[in-house]
């Protein structure tokens, strides 16, 4: 700018950092606001707001809330904007406790709360795990005269699943039609994901199919929730199902639609067809993870498939897909099933070689192939 002698004013400078807010550049946005009074600008609460925004977006939670702090400093009154982006900072950086703290502080600072506002501390308490923290927020809001949206109830049923409440979940996702709020796929994926985690999977599957009576479209995730689901209570052929009718619903299977599958497959005894899956996962561009790698060889070993279970943990390696404790502790209790005590051994003794430490499940099943053939390990 200089260069062009074009000198910069308040505008162009709040128009700079609006634009890195937006963009996510979130150094640039700091690095403006900190060159205006070296270009004799005094900085105002927009451009406070823009910069406590970005640093939002990064995931900078320290830095929006040191640059709130300044703003008295700079003659500036943080408004409703400052607090919320500031909130939602926190609770993006899983700091619900000081998410909490500012919505306190607004008051005696005379600021209003809005419906974004609550949104971002209930988020916040949901994220880390605080549902009856989640769900006072929600019941205090009324009396706040601030009207819950689809928003805000998304993230106390979100809360709910979290904290296994699996009941709260359904009766929010019921009331919503009544406090004249539509259900949105959000809404319905956290029940859905909260009947799954509680061991509804005919609940959870009905609420998968009464999505779109509502116009709410069920996604990857809404699937992945209802065969998890399933998988939970050994339902593999409702999984298999689900997991063939998400292209006829143009929903494309990811890696954890499979997964689920896969492990529900296995936990019904059904190692061939956990391994059809397993190996049509390329067809489908999702590539295999640790956690399906784990569920094949879980599929094989709970069926004596020892030799399979090798040579798929043998495999990881070539896929870029690094063992973890629980491939090794599955593929050692397949070769104690297959009466193999000298592979169990030989597992057991390279998990150092992968950086893997044996727990007490390595050692016990190591211990169970031994004594399956009378063997003193």
């Amino acid at each position: 700018m200089p260069e062009s002698r074009v000198v910069p004013n308040k505008i162009t400078y709040s128009a700079a950092i609006s634009a890195c807010e937006k963009g996510g550049q979130w150094q640039l946005a700091l690095n403006l606001l900190s060159m205006m009074p070296e270009a004799s600008v005094v900085p105002d609460t927009i451009n406070y707001n823009a910069a406590i925004s970005a640093c939002e977006k990064g995931d900078h939670w320290q830095l929006a809330l040191n640059l709130m702090s300044m703003m008295p400093g700079a003659s500036l009154v943080p408004n409703v904007i400052t607090y919320n982006a500031a909130i939602s900072a926190c609770e993006k950086g899983g700091q619900w406790k000081l998410a909490l703290n500012l919505l306190s502080l607004m008051p005696e600072a005379s600021v209003v709360p809005n419906e974004i506002t609550y949104n971002a501390a209930i988020s916040a308490c949901e994220k880390g795990g605080q549902w009856q923290m989640a769900l006072n927020l929600l019941s205090l809001m009324p009396e706040a005269k601030v009207v819950p949206n689809e928003i805000t109830y998304s993230a106390a049923i979100s809360a709910c699943e979290k904290g296994g409440q699996w009941q709260l979940a359904l009766i929010f996702l019921s009331s919503m039609p009544d406090r004249r709020v539509l259900p949105n796929e959000i809404s319905y994926n956290a029940a859905i994901s909260a009947c799954e985690k509680g061991g509804q999977w005919q609940l959870a599957l009905g609420l998968l199919s009464s999505m779109p009576d509502i116009r709410a479209f069920p996604n990857e995730i809404s699937y992945s929730a209802a065969i998890s689901a399933c998988e939970k209570d050994r339902q593999w052929q409702l999984a298999l199902c689900l997991l063939s009718n998400m292209p006829d619903r143009k929903v494309i299977p990811n890696e954890i639609s499979y997964n689920a599958a896969i492990s529900a497959c296995g936990k019904g005894g059904q190692w061939q067809l956990a391994l059809g899956l397993f190996s049509s996962m390329p067809d489908m561009r999702v590539l295999p993870n640790e956690i399906s790698y784990n569920a094949a060889i879980s599929a094989c070993e709970k069926e004596r498939q020892w030799q399979l279970a090798l040579g798929l943990l043998s495999s990881m390696p070539d896929m870029r897909v690094i063992p973890n404790t629980v491939s090794y502790n599955t593929a050692i209790s397949a070769c104690e099933k297959g009466g193999q005590w000298q592979l169990a051994l030989g597992l057991l003794s390279s998990m150092p070689d992968m950086r893997l430490i044996p727990d007490e499940i390595s050692f016990n099943a190591a211990i169970s192939a031994c004594a399956g053939s009378d063997r003193l390990c």
